[in-house]
């Protein structure tokens, strides 16, 4: 069952984006004739007006796949990027805009079914006259009560209330389940605090991250003033907010540094956290946010803490009113009045990602109802969309995509055979997810009606949160899902080990029950092939069959995995995106390896489909280059500047060219399908090929 509690980024969950793929209607002189367009059409899933054939795909494979698309897609001024991904989910988007219309026309749908809750939140957020009447009323409360504040417990009550109600700031706190023993649920604490998407924009020291930090303080002064203050007080405040998150900026861990689940696993009981954190009031704390029955806590980041514990002593307290309230606006400015809604938008669309104008208004309460009731959305999205033949489809590809792996595994001249029973024992265990849950969550509890927008988005933050609290000491929900049925996205749990695929990405032309294997190979099975992958990569290769962290190598064959695993990261070093700002290997290497493993798994599940049902060229292209261009065109992308530098800096996936070429560059059946020699700039040197599994 889906919750909108979503986990910090800090916790391990390996998901697919960022890319896309949707078959487009545009030619080019470059790319193929109607009659070609035509034909490669027969085979569903791949359009050859994307492609330039102008461009040697043994030079550049993602230009050739995708230069006709990338020529004839400018993004749209409300995008920061626009790509494959982006035009399946405004297909999506279609389809869940009509079965939300239609359920905020039904007034008389009973309480707390499905039609009511989507009906009534979209309801409250289409109506932008009661957001501009109300203005900022729907967080007075909140910024009241912060502002009543007159001792360090007071304020620590009033943070206990915040988080129950989703607004971010001073750390984060969840249960999810204990790295070490994957049958329990445990308390988590880690970093968090920052206004900026990263520690690295307040301590680098670049034009480009002191451009953001002189437009973020701007925009703190213009939220202070929407909320009442004087521009000259608005000014101090802005610059109190900066001090505070400067100061946690400094204390937090980067983020490649993030992705060693050893070093972010630090438990203790609540009574040590206690004592090391006085100033924290933890046992306040957790009270207030109905965590009192925990006895455990496990922190991320011990030194994110004492530097907060510290603060809180030396920080004054208005300080601190002025950083939480900060938070509150921050957090609740989408759904309140357009002024909000607008300044929000100038700094984290424009400023931050390079959007022109702002997405329409139901694209915006679209995102947020399926983010608070995804489930309750999820079940007319399925009925409309996902079929039980798709469904079985899918299976089928997920077991023989797992088959294709058993023999690589069985077949790796670098493990020893211990290990490689180990690696076959985890394989064997995974759980799998197709389209949406077995049992859809009822929200029992949760009341959504007409009144706000913004009290429907904290009260469905409160369900969510208390829903999530309410783990400790239950045994695991392992029918829980962390995306909503229509999400265009895929995930690996290492925890859960399972891997899960919502009906959102499982249409064309990442998946077609009626395209010829090597697309759907080329498509849906090197994403299936790529989430398999992320339980033996440089993160989930430490946990077990069963979801714990555990070393279950032998020290030589963990030594010769991570001697491959450090080559992935040397060889994404060297990709430029902008100027010089280059892919960050040791961040994105989890989805390098997860990019690499999973298509050629995929392609060799590919060569068993093909013995058994070989349709030879369609369009003048074997099955194998089918194969590869599905997979490049899945990752066709355009981006702002703003947008690369934020993902270069934030996001563990690489951007889309270089997903497409490199691990395509690292395999001799891509080099055979298009005629590749040495030399080529798609083929790298023999003795620096890379294939781990």
């Amino acid at each position: 069952m889906k919750k909108n509690f979503m986990y910090p980024f800090s916790a391990v969950l390996t998901g697919l984006l960022l890319g896309g793929c949707s078959p487009s209607a545009t030619t080019t002189e470059s790319t193929a004739t109607a009659t070609e367009t035509a034909e490669m059409n027969m085979g569903r899933g791949l359009d050859l007006a994307n492609m330039d054939t102008t461009v040697d795909p043994c030079t550049d494979f993602y230009q050739y796949a995708n230069g006709g698309w990338i020529k004839d897609n400018p993004i749209p001024a409300s995008e920061s990027r626009w790509g494959s991904f982006n035009e399946l989910t405004e297909r999506n988007n279609a389809v869940l805009r009509e079965l939300l219309t239609e359920a905020a026309s039904n007034t008389v749908a009973p309480k707390g079914t499905a039609t009511q809750l989507i009906g009534d939140f979209y309801a409250a957020g289409m109506d932008s006259v009661a957001a501009n009447e109300a203005g900022i009323t729907p967080i007075k409360p909140e910024l009241d009560r912060i502002a009543a504040a007159n001792s360090t417990a007071d304020l620590i009550n009033t943070v206990a209330e915040l988080k129950t109600k989703g607004i971010s700031g001073f750390f984060s706190m969840y249960v999810s389940q204990d790295d070490k023993v994957s049958t329990q649920y445990a308390l988590q604490a880690g970093q968090g605090g920052l206004g900026l998407p990263d520690r690295d924009y307040y301590l680098k020291d670049d034009e480009r991250s002191n451009t953001i930090r002189t437009e973020y303080i701007n925009h703190l002064q213009n939220m202070f003033q929407l909320m009442g203050n004087g521009a000259g007080v608005a000014q101090q405040k802005a610059q109190t907010v900066m001090s505070i998150e400067t100061k946690l900026a400094h204390a937090s861990r980067a983020r490649v540094d993030l992705r060693d689940p050893y070093a972010n696993y630090n438990k203790m009981t609540v009574q040590e956290f206690t004592s090391q954190n006085p100033s924290l009031r933890v046992s306040q704390l957790l009270d207030g946010m109905g965590a009192q029955a925990a006895e455990e806590i496990i922190i991320g980041q011990p030194d994110f803490f004492r530097e907060l514990n510290s603060m809180l002593k030396s920080v004054p307290l208005e300080d601190w009113e002025t950083y939480a309230q900060w938070h509150v606006a921050r957090t609740m400015a989408p759904y309140l009045s357009d002024d909000f809604v607008q300044e929000n938008f100038n700094f984290y669309g424009k400023v931050l990602s390079g959007a022109k104008e702002m997405q329409p208004r139901w694209k915006r309460v679209l995102r947020a109802t399926d983010s608070a009731l995804g489930e309750a959305l999820g079940q007319l999205y399925v009925q409309e969309t996902f079929s039980p033949e798709a469904k079985q489809k899918a299976i089928e590809m997920v077991d023989n995509l797992q088959e294709a792996f058993r023999e690589h595994v069985r077949e790796l001249d670098w493990m020893s055979e211990e290990t490689k029973a180990r690696a076959l024992q985890k394989l064997g265990a995974f759980a799998v997810k197709i389209g949406y849950p077995d049992e859809w969550e009822d929200y029992q509890g949760l009341d959504i009606s007409r009144d706000s927008y913004a009290a429907n988005v904290m009260r469905a933050s409160q369900y969510a949160f208390r829903d999530n609290i309410g783990k400790i000491g239950q045994p695991i929900d392992r029918e829980e899902w962390f995306m909503s049925p229509p999400t265009v996205n895929a995930y690996y749990s290492p925890s859960m080990n399972e891997i899960v695929f919502p009906a959102g990405i499982l249409q064309p032309p990442f998946f077609d029950p009626q395209a010829d294997d090597a697309v759907n190979y080329g498509g849906m099975g090197a994403v299936i092939g790529h989430e398999l992958t992320h339980g033996f990569d440089d993160q989930g290769a430490k946990y077990d069959f069963e979801g714990n962290l555990k070393d279950w190598w032998s020290e030589e064959d963990l030594e010769q995995f991570n001697t491959r695993a450090t080559a992935v990261a040397d060889q994404y070093n060297e990709y430029t995106v902008l100027d010089n700002l280059h892919v960050n290997g040791r961040l994105t290497l989890g989805e390098n390896i997860a990019d690499i493993g999973g298509l050629n798994i995929a392609y060799t599940a590919l060569q068993k489909s093909l013995e058994q049902n070989n349709p030879g060229r369609i369009a003048g292209f074997t099955p194998e280059q089918r194969f590869f261009l599905a997979w490049a065109q899945i990752w066709r992308v355009n981006m702002r500047d703003e947008a690369q530098n934020q993902q270069i800096l934030t996001d563990p996936h690489s951007p889309g060219r270089f997903r497409t070429n490199g691990p395509v560059s690292n395999m001799p059946q891509f080099y055979e399908a298009f005629g590749c020699d040495q030399g080529d700039q798609m083929v790298r040197n023999e003795e620096n090929r890379i294939k781990i599994w």
